[in-house]
């Protein structure tokens, strides 16, 4: 499945792009020669991007999951038999 963004981010983030590699490299290119890198790196990078905000978002809710199971031992009362 590929990344899909809306025309006005991909379209600010190859202006980002463009202007990074002026700045910083000295490097010109055109609009079109800046989404195609934006579509190279968002194949190559992206995936690997989104799989670590996966496991991040797995280990969050796993904490938030044990805290809130704690939670639920907190409030059991003594019971007699």
């Amino acid at each position: 499945m590929a990344i899909q963004l809306d025309k006005p981010v991909r379209d600010a983030l190859a202006r980002a792009v463009t202007a990074y590699l002026k700045d910083e490299l000295d490097v010109e290119i055109g609009g079109m020669d800046a989404l195609l890198l934006l579509d190279f790196l968002a194949e190559r990078l992206g995936p690997h991007y989104y799989n670590q905000a996966l496991h991040d978002a797995q280990a969050l809710l796993q904490a938030k999951l044990e805290a809130l199971g704690e939670g639920f031992y907190e409030l059991e009362k003594p019971a007699k038999l």
